[in-house]
């Protein structure tokens, strides 16, 4: 593994552990001694998203994660928190152990777990999930939160 610090290519695992990102070992760079993490993570199966439109795309963990952090955005919950809730929703969509899963079912999972921890990124994320055209459709929403 490269040293980040001074590219060098010898370092030693000086811890290793499991962690819900896949295996995280600290390293020491062997030459300037500096200490950095590495993840190992394991490459799971294909899951296929199918679209409202019936396209099909792949899962892309990044893309559930960027919708969900826009949701959170400015909002007091820990980052590690969302982590933990990101991991709980790839976890369930794969223990599904089917190949297709609907993007009506990851949203309405998602919308589940996000109003769980919090109301107004619960609003945020539903606005973008569900299209939100006008007022009213924002009234109905707090109505659900109240």
């Amino acid at each position: 593994m490269d040293c980040p610090y001074c590219l060098n290519a010898g370092s030693k695992v000086t811890n290793k552990r499991k962690s819900p990102e896949g295996i995280r070992r600290r390293r020491e760079c062997l030459k300037c001694k500096k200490r950095f993490t590495t993840y190992e993570k394991i490459e799971k199966s294909d899951l296929w998203i199918v679209k409202k439109d019936g396209k099909r795309e792949r899962f892309d963990r990044s893309k559930l994660e960027r919708g969900i952090m826009k949701a959170f955005e400015k909002r007091p919950i820990a980052k590690e928190e969302i982590d933990k809730m990101i991991n709980s929703i790839e976890e369930q969509l794969r223990k599904k152990g089917k190949k297709e899963v609907s993007s009506f079912f990851i949203g309405e999972l998602v919308m589940k777990k996000i109003k769980r921890l919090d109301n107004v990124a619960y609003v945020r994320f539903a606005s973008v999930y569900k299209d939100f055209q006008d007022l009213k459709d924002f009234k109905e929403v707090l109505k659900e939160v109240k």
